[in-house]
């Protein structure tokens, strides 16, 4: 919405943001807290990254979308529960969709999905030094694939979104030094397994 006094700043990195824009974003937040129109500029600046976080683990267009639909809701309903925490808005929608994706795969008994863009894998490889050989990458991907929930959403977040230690913490409800070791353990594990 151009028309609104309040706006988002623009050409801003998917994940790092300074304080002033996260400054910028509260705002936002406690605008949209008093008049819901202003959520539409949090909708359409997390949109996508959601659905592609909800998308990764389940692996269905479809069901991505829902669920991308009940994080929104959720977040635009309890919107007044919103307290602000240093991190992006977009902590509080991924633990959101984080609950939602959990949730769909408890009722529906269903496995997770783990889908590796290799891409997007650089620095995880290189922290476990795999030497790009394809039968280490193959069983990197394995082991990956075999980790507990817990330490995959990690290695997820931690990696392949390039989430800081402060952002994690925030989204695990852990503390920031905590995320730290147990990121480091798996990463130890991972190494010993390969």
């Amino acid at each position: 919405n151009n028309n609104s006094a309040i706006s988002m700043e623009g050409n801003q990195h998917l994940y790092h943001q300074s304080e002033e824009q996260l400054l910028n974003e509260k705002n936002i937040v406690e605008a949209a807290k008093k008049d819901l129109k202003h959520f539409e500029t949090l909708y359409n600046k997390y949109h996508e990254q959601i659905f592609r976080y909800v998308y990764q683990r389940t692996d269905a267009v479809d069901l991505a979308h829902d669920i991308t639909s009940q994080v929104f809701l959720k977040a635009m309903n309890k919107l007044h529960q919103f307290q602000y925490k240093g991190v992006p808005f977009s902590s509080w929608l991924y633990r959101i969709a984080m609950s939602e994706v959990y949730q769909y795969f408890k009722d529906k008994k269903a496995e997770r999905t783990v889908n590796f863009e290799t891409d997007k894998m650089k620095d995880l490889i290189d922290e476990i030094d795999v030497n790009n050989t394809e039968s280490k990458l193959k069983s990197l991907l394995e082991k990956i694939a075999e980790l507990p929930d817990d330490e995959l959403e990690l290695i997820e977040l931690r990696y392949f979104e390039q989430r800081p230690f402060k952002e994690l913490s925030e989204l695990l409800n852990i503390s920031e030094s905590n995320a730290k070791v147990k990121v480091h353990r798996i990463i130890k594990k991972l190494k010993m397994a390969v």
